[in-house]
């Protein structure tokens, strides 16, 4: 064996060995991992740019979203397919550093060369069995046969793997469109306060504040777990899990300020699981805070939304309210908004500028079982609440 052969095979053992650590964190390995370098991290910093950097070229809203929501299940496909040949090649150079010890088989006369090491690779890691080409010494033998046992391994996790994703998905979403009622869509805290207030459904506010607290561990856990979710869109194209995060971090904070016994103790906790998560999954995808956030609460929408609240019995403290808002706005909002630009999804407003129609409203079936245009429903929704 030559000092190249060897380098090459050394080669080899370190990448199959760095591939399958790589799946096994982010696969298998139920924590956040904080080591920079990393196969999946690599590829989805290299992937995301540019992919992200075309949709900003695409001026309709929801052209853009569409393109933008093909990126995380190709993204997902693209790292098994980056995974597979990364091991496929590290197999090939262990063949090679054993001197391709293999028979070509057929009518070639050829000696075998690294591309024949490829092919065997290759055919053997999907257990194709083709039986053209065969190891010839007792090494490559025990080489085929130790990738085709990773390949099959490899295939079921694969496969094991995909279910899991797409339930933690499935989770996340459902709450998501059931806010949608409740806040509008895209969510904002005065919508929210709003028809809970004119509707008298403030009592039903602990409840719901719960299930938020829940629904907020779980996505911490299955994001920080599963990271790729981070880029999975929502439904429709006015939804987001970051939007709807946010607006409950929004109502949060204000009952923290306004609530009173119970209620402010429940947001207390909601606002605690929604804030870790929103902390620790701008770690997990090495999104520093936003220095510099643009006003999202002017003067006058909080003293609305502090008039809404008192007409509800939520009367102001004693203390400093709006220094107290403006302290728990700042716990949240940079890393919000530095989400927002990393993944492009907008961040609601804290009030709503324009009535709009919710999602259950604006579907084809609600069309043609009402007759009534968008707009209309809208102005009919707003006046509802009025």
């Amino acid at each position: 064996m030559t000092e190249l052969n060897l380098f090459i095979a050394i080669l080899g053992i370190g990448l199959v060995a760095l591939t399958l650590w790589d799946v096994f964190e982010t696969i298998i390995l139920p924590r956040r991992v904080t080591r920079q370098f990393r196969l999946a991290r690599m590829f989805y910093r290299s992937t995301w740019r540019p992919w992200s950097r075309i949709a900003r070229l695409i001026p309709n809203r929801n052209y853009r979203e569409s393109f933008l929501s093909f990126y995380g299940p190709l993204s997902l496909l693209g790292l098994f397919a980056f995974w597979a040949v990364s091991l496929m090649f590290a197999f090939a150079c262990l063949h090679y550093g054993n001197g391709s010890a293999l028979n070509p088989g057929g009518n070639s006369n050829a000696p075998p060369n690294f591309w024949t090491d490829v092919y065997m690779s290759g055919s053997t890691f999907f257990t194709l069995g083709l039986g053209d080409v065969t190891p010839r010494t007792s090494l490559a033998r025990v080489i085929t046969v130790s990738e085709a046992g990773i390949g099959f391994g490899f295939l079921a996790v694969v496969i094991s793997y995909l279910p899991v994703l797409y339930g933690a998905f499935s989770r996340r979403e459902v709450n998501i469109s059931l806010l949608d009622a409740r806040a509008g869509s895209p969510p904002t805290a005065a919508e929210f306060v709003r028809r809970h207030v004119v509707g008298g459904g403030i009592d039903s506010l602990y409840a719901y504040l719960q299930e938020w607290e829940n629904w907020a561990a779980e996505l911490m856990e299955s994001h920080l777990s599963y990271p790729v979710l981070c880029y999975f869109r929502s439904l429709h194209n006015n939804q987001s899990w970051l939007a709807s995060l946010t607006a409950v971090l929004d109502v949060t904070a204000l009952l923290l300020v306004y609530g009173e016994g119970n209620l402010r103790w429940q947001a207390n906790l909601t606002f605690a699981i929604s804030r870790h998560a929103i902390v620790d999954l701008a770690q997990v995808l090495h999104v520093p805070p936003a220095k510099k956030v643009e006003q999202r609460l002017s003067q006058e929408d909080a003293q609305q939304l502090r008039a809404l609240l008192s007409g509800a019995g939520l009367a102001p403290r004693d203390h400093d309210d709006e220094g107290r808002l403006t302290e728990l706005r700042h716990m949240y909002e940079p890393y919000v908004v530095a989400l927002g630009g990393r993944l492009q999804m907008s961040i609601p407003a804290w009030t709503s500028t324009a009535p709009h129609a919710d999602n259950w409203r604006t579907s084809q079936w609600a069309r043609d079982m009402t007759s009534v245009e968008p707009t209309k429903l809208a102005h009919s929704q707003a006046e509802e609440h009025d």
